[in-house]
């Protein structure tokens, strides 16, 4: 069974940017590939109902798929794990630029907030939507995409671990 036409390609080709977008929609990378394959289970069946590849754009459509699903989860009390009392000890990668490295630091923070704003502040600063476009792809209010980005972003400034990483890097 070979499937539609030119959805292989599609996959080999924008799988990774797909795994990175769901992992920033989620805030964890296992939970970003999960969203990945769900939503490319429903491209895969919508592929030539919405004309793919010759009329439409798939990626457009996996993402907003993704965007809509990570944006349902934050809605479930129950998000299918327990998290443990404590984090695992991490072994030192000896990373010679970690110091400098703000890519974890900014991870970890988005991890810290609600999927919803998450989801927001992924589609405007990641993925470049308007706070009009956001609020169509989620099919919510652009009130709500306002005020869910601001919580956001008070947020992670109250984060002391990227306080103290963007004053070091603005003072180096």
């Amino acid at each position: 069974m070979s499937g539609p036409a030119g959805f292989a390609e599609f996959v080999s080709a924008r799988y990774p940017a797909l795994v990175r977008y769901g992992t920033l929609l989620t805030g964890d990378s296992g939970h970003g590939e999960d969203l990945t394959q769900e939503a490319l289970v429903k491209t895969y069946r919508g592929w030539h109902r919405l004309g793919f590849p010759d009329d439409g754009d798939p990626e457009a459509y996996t993402r907003q798929v993704m965007a809509r699903a990570a944006w349902r989860a934050a809605r479930r009390l129950w998000r299918r794990e327990i998290p443990a009392a404590a984090p695992p000890e991490r072994a030192a990668a000896g990373d010679p630029y970690e110091s400098r490295d703000t890519a974890s630091l900014v991870l970890d923070a988005l991890r810290e907030l609600p999927a919803g704003q998450r989801v927001v502040l992924v589609l405007r600063y990641w993925a470049g939507l308007s706070e009009h476009e956001i609020a169509t792809q989620l099919g919510c209010s652009s009130g709500t995409v306002k005020s869910r980005a601001s919580r956001a972003i008070t947020t992670m400034r109250r984060t002391p671990a990227l306080a103290d990483a963007f004053t070091l890097s603005e003072t180096s």
